[in-house]
This record gives structure tokens, sequence and C-alpha cells, in this order.
């Protein structure tokens, strides 16, 4: 039988906040990394994985967490990307932080629904 987790929306605001509900949510772990690795990481079952990994998750309120993990998010997190990043990585993460800047490219909320979207195929229900 398929676990569902809820992901409850109106709790994030930013990144940070994700990983918080999250890995409460998913029982990543106390060890979670909170970072998008760590969190395919726990969606794939490579560090610690909820139940035997036959879940699916449920995202209520993704319409906040859409809003807060827009634009403006994604250019605070990669701000503090190109601020600890390899200087090899320098070009590429400005380019994502300028397009950003413009309004173009994915946001932070992308990032997170791409990344279960490949761990978990067919298995993200927004509400």
């Amino acid at each position: 039988m398929t676990m569902k987790y809820v992901l409850d929306g109106s709790q994030v605001r930013t990144l940070e906040d994700f990983w918080r509900v999250a890995g409460e949510t998913l029982g990543c772990g106390e060890y979670f990394g909170r970072n998008l690795d760590a969190f395919a990481d726990c969606l794939s079952g490579g560090f610690e994985r909820p139940d035997d990994g036959d879940f699916a998750i449920e995202w209520r309120d993704h319409a906040a967490s859409r809003r807060h993990l827009g634009y403006p998010e994604t250019v605070r997190q990669l701000e503090v990307q190109l601020a600890h990043c390899h200087p090899a990585n320098r070009p590429r993460v400005s380019a994502e932080l300028a397009d950003a800047r413009a309004g173009r490219g994915p946001t932070a909320f992308d990032w997170l629904v791409e990344i279960i979207e490949a761990e978990l195929p067919g298995r993200l229900a927004l509400r």
C-alpha cells in the first residue's frame, strides 16, 4: 500500500522552511542535509528513506508555496550559492541569478517539484 505524506504549503515561506517541513513530514532523519541534493537523496533512499520507498506526496496549499518560493526567494538562494560555490561554478550560478532577477528561468519552487517528479514519477499531487 502506498503511504501518502502531506506537506503543508502554508508553513513554507522560504527554502529553509521547506527543509524543516519536508524533514518533519517525510521523516528523512536528523541528518537531513537541507539542500537540493539531500532532498533528492531522502526521496530516493540515498540516506534515509520514508517507510519502504512506496510513498506519494500531497503538497497542500502549494499555491502559497509557489508564491513564497518565487523569484525573490530564488534570487536570495542563488546569491547564497554564488557566495559559497566553487570558482568554476560561478559563471553558471551568475547566469542563473541574472535570469532570476529578470523573472526568467526556474524558481526555487520549480527546483523542488522537479526533484520530486524525478524521484517519485507520478506520485506528487499539488492541492
